[in-house]
């Protein structure tokens, strides 16, 4: 099934946040085997950063020193390297995270407006590669989207400036924006980042303003998982960009808490919304089969199952991965392919 196309006005916002930075790029030389774009003596092409150096970063680890602007960038995660090519950086180095799969619509979508191949990898299926870092000589280290820097930070320190956490907890409870805009600010290329959370918001302004069908209905996003049915959008979840588009969670939500999630199958009657999402992200691992739950009695009953307000969020396409753990590359991305679902849910049968 095709999937509808964007308003013109999205469209041009979406593909905004993918190209901004790229006018403005920073593009290092090692990245990645395409690129055939003539460069300077420096191995950049754009315009040069727009921040002033040297500056100084204190992490929960230690303090870093980024003397002048980097000019090669390693990452130790996937969502650092959105950040870098977000901001128009190809990194020397990133962890292998795709092992062979195909890479994700929107890093793919940016690789082409960097006229990049692919990207020079590590295998990390055993942690962070430190020699190979070492290795790719980087300038910077981008550690802003990692949960390992406790095992990490000691072993990469001496190899270059590494860019991360001010506190601890701030691995699961900064934004995609503070993300950006602390790496950004250690790059010299803060204004670049504020144009790609510009872009951002605006092609979700522009999707809400498209979709108004949307707009104060309620919604539960679960998940099933391997030991449960989850109920993901708790009182206290980030509301991300389901209420950034108009959506607002059910009351029930205020029953769930993090640690407190799990929806039994006597109980799925707690599911119902004006639009009810769900999303199979571990396929036949999951506690149940998608056609298990979709054909259990209760939850046919349901008045959002009968009345065709019930979606499925694809995990093949990276998409339910994408909300759960949205980044500077895939944001807009996921409200392309998020809204119309959202929209179709929303109207019903």
């Amino acid at each position: 099934m095709n999937r509808p196309a964007l308003p013109t006005r999205r469209r041009g916002a979406v593909r905004l946040l993918l190209t901004t930075a790229t006018a403005l790029a920073l593009v290092t030389g090692c990245g990645g085997s395409g690129g055939s774009e003539a460069t300077d003596a420096k191995g950049t092409k754009g315009t040069k950063s727009t921040g002033g150096f040297p500056v100084t970063l204190t992490s929960a680890w230690g303090t870093d020193r980024v003397e002048g602007e980097p000019l090669r960038v390693a990452t130790v995660s996937d969502g650092d390297t959105s950040i870098a090519l977000a901001l128009g950086i190809v990194p020397v180095i990133t962890p292998d995270v795709e092992d062979g799969d195909p890479v994700a619509p929107y890093k793919q979508r940016a690789l082409d407006e960097l006229d990049v191949d692919r990207l020079k990898t590590y295998d990390d299926s055993d942690g962070t590669d430190y020699e190979a870092i070492a290795a790719a000589e980087p300038d910077v280290i981008l550690g802003m989207n990692t949960w390992d820097m406790d095992a990490d930070y000691a072993k990469l320190k001496p190899i270059a400036p590494v860019v991360t956490f001010r506190d601890k907890k701030h691995a699961d409870t900064l934004t995609w924006q503070e993300r950006l805009k602390t790496a950004a600010k250690a790059l010299g290329r803060s204004e670049q980042a504020e144009q790609v959370i510009a872009a951002n918001r605006e092609a979700i302004r522009d999707a809400a303003q498209d979709n108004p069908v949307l707009k104060d209905k309620t919604y539960t996003y679960t998940v099933v998982h391997p030991e449960q049915i989850t109920f993901m959008s708790y009182a206290e979840q980030d509301p991300g960009v389901f209420e950034e588009l108009g959506l607002r969670k059910t009351e029930r939500a205020k029953n769930y808490t993090a640690a407190k999630n799990g929806v039994s199958l006597e109980n799925l009657d707690q599911l119902e919304a004006d639009v009810l999402l769900v999303t199979y992200p571990f396929g036949d691992e999951g506690l149940l089969s998608a056609s298990e739950l979709e054909n259990n009695k209760l939850f046919r009953s349901l008045d959002a199952v009968r009345g065709g307000n019930f979606a499925v969020i694809p995990s093949e396409n990276t998409l339910s991965s994408a909300i759960a753990y949205p980044d500077a590359l895939s944001a807009s991305w996921v409200v392309e392919e998020l809204t119309p679902l959202l929209a179709k849910a929303a109207r019903g049968k």
